[in-house]
């Protein structure tokens, strides 16, 4: 693959772009081609015309994500300021791109006296993230927000999927295969905007004293079992505090991998599977990765 064999782009493309930059774990390979489309249609002409056996990936903040240190074939899709905004579509309903931040949108419902949307200032990547593993947190979900989005499908086809459609459950969607995620619409409920930043406010106190949110990490680790919380799971077999190589289960909330400094993708890969392990020992359950982990080791 060169890029003289892949389709016109109005964005931006990149070969061997390196995306330990992109993601916040700092750590991993290299993207055989990064795509940056100028907008919708631009990334719709791009799938259309490119061959149906490369592989595709969106990139959001990278917050929920391991890249193996072999990197990602194929092309990874980032979406940047064209996707970002955020505006407000009826009285109850804001109209977001993908690529906005969930604060972005948190604090234009805010502005305009929507409630509801309050959990989403806690969650640390974009609108279609939040979309595709129906982000939570603080007692909210997307399946609880979300109308409807717009997604491209590996096709180029542009099309609207009901929340109906994408059939929630916890942290998962069955969302279609390469079809990526360019625009969403979230309702909440009429709220005064001082009691919107409280319960913001709140949040963000709770988020700062309880993770680790000035180190290299890359979120929850593992999805809360039913009835039982991971970080306890993983405390309760005697692994906070526990090291790999530059990667370390944090002192202050052991749902959580950082990267101490010079972690590799394979150490912090490395570091979850042994916390799965020693949980599966000592309790029995079997913890399920919440992070997504994609590319190739070396």
């Amino acid at each position: 693959m060169s890029v003289a064999t892949l389709p016109k782009i109005e964005g931006k493309l990149t070969a061997n772009a390196p995306l330990a930059p992109l993601v916040w774990f700092k750590s991993g390979g290299h993207a055989e081609y990064l795509f940056e489309p100028k907008d919708a249609s631009d990334l719709q002409g791009f799938l259309h015309g490119l061959d149906e056996d490369i592989p595709v990936m969106a990139l959001g903040l990278g917050s929920n994500l391991i890249v193996r240190d072999g990197g990602v074939p194929g092309v990874v899709v980032r979406l940047g300021k064209a996707f970002a905004k955020v505006e407000k579509l009826d009285e109850l309903t804001l109209d977001c791109g993908a690529g906005a931040s969930g604060i972005l949108v948190s604090s234009t419902a805010r502005d305009n006296g929507i409630a509801g949307l309050e959990f989403l200032r806690s969650i640390p990547g974009t609108v279609g993230g939040f979309v595709r593993m129906n982000g939570g947190a603080y007692g909210g979900e997307v399946k609880d927000i979300l109308v409807d989005c717009d997604v491209v499908m590996r096709s180029g086809e542009l099309v609207t999927l009901s929340v109906e459609e994408l059939h929630y459950s916890y942290r998962h969607s069955e969302f279609p295969d390469g079809a990526i995620v360019v625009a969403a619409r979230f309702r909440g409920k009429i709220g005064e905007p001082e009691s919107i930043q409280a319960e913001m406010d709140r949040i963000a106190a709770s988020r700062e004293a309880s993770q680790p949110l000035r180190s290299k990490t890359g979120g929850s680790t593992f999805k809360n079992p039913d009835g039982q919380k991971a970080w306890q799971l993983v405390d309760e077999a005697g692994c906070r505090g526990f090291q790999i190589g530059g990667a370390q289960v944090s002192e202050k909330h052991t749902n959580f991998l950082i990267n101490t400094g010079d972690a590799t993708s394979a150490d912090i890969e490395a570091l979850g599977e042994e916390v799965r392990r020693r949980v599966l020992v000592k309790s029995g359950v079997d913890l399920h990765w919440e992070i997504q982990r994609v590319g190739k080791p070396v």
